[in-house]
């Protein structure tokens, strides 16, 4: 399985399998994940430490973190991120003595083309509702932008292609840049909003940054 044709087929048919509502009560999460990875080369080969942070909702309070690193084996094409990073997502996930509430990814979901970014791939292997943040804009159709959301903590926009919402520009503080929100599987946007502000972007653009500076190093 190494071509983008192979790719599209296996997208296809996991799509079909997405489900844009939640089957749970917020007030019963109770544990978040955080997703990253970090690559390096070793002469020609390429590597990365895949490193999960799971927190406590509540207080933000770092309760495990796992990390787990390998040879990719798949080079990088925009669109197929999953295939590259997935492998070493499921195994970190495997090593978890916590099992989280919900994942979130860096990266998109529901921002795809077809729908299958990294959060919406991984949940049919994690099992739980997942969500994505990206900090740069993925133009799915080529052609469709973002509009700024005004310039408040907590503002955002739709994201609109044909009609449809593909997820959200969030601007989580003043005076700062959005972030881009999808849903991966299994979760309504307006939950992945909630659970953004404030804890969850604190978790993926903090806790995760520091643990796979702390990793690449470690595994060099």
């Amino acid at each position: 399985m190494n071509g983008e044709a192979e790719y599209t087929v296996i997208q296809n048919e996991l799509r079909n399998n997405i489900s844009l509502c939640d089957n749970f009560d917020v007030s019963d999460m109770k544990t978040a994940a955080g997703v990253d990875l970090a690559y390096w080369k070793d002469g020609e080969e390429e590597y990365a430490v895949c490193c999960i942070v799971i927190i406590e909702i509540s207080t933000h309070k770092v309760i495990e973190k796992k990390h787990f690193s390998g040879r990719i084996g798949v080079p990088y094409i925009p669109g197929f991120l999953a295939f590259r990073e997935l492998p070493l997502v499921i195994k970190t996930a495997e090593l978890l003595e916590t099992k989280p509430d919900i994942y979130v990814f860096d990266g998109n979901g529901y921002l795809h083309p077809r729908h299958m970014g990294i959060a919406t791939h991984a949940s049919f292997y994690l099992d739980k509702p997942t969500f994505g943040v990206a900090k740069s804009y993925f133009r799915v159709d080529k052609q469709t932008d973002y509009v700024e959301p005004e310039n408040e903590a907590g503002s955002f926009t739709d994201i609109v292609i044909d009609g449809e919402v593909y997820g959200r520009a969030l601007r989580t503080h003043k005076d700062v840049r959005p972030v881009f929100v999808s849903v991966g599987n299994n979760i309504l946007t307006r939950i992945v909003i909630f659970l953004c502000l404030p804890g969850l972007l604190i978790l993926k653009h903090t806790l995760n940054v520091i643990m796979k500076r702390e990793e690449v190093n470690y595994y060099k």
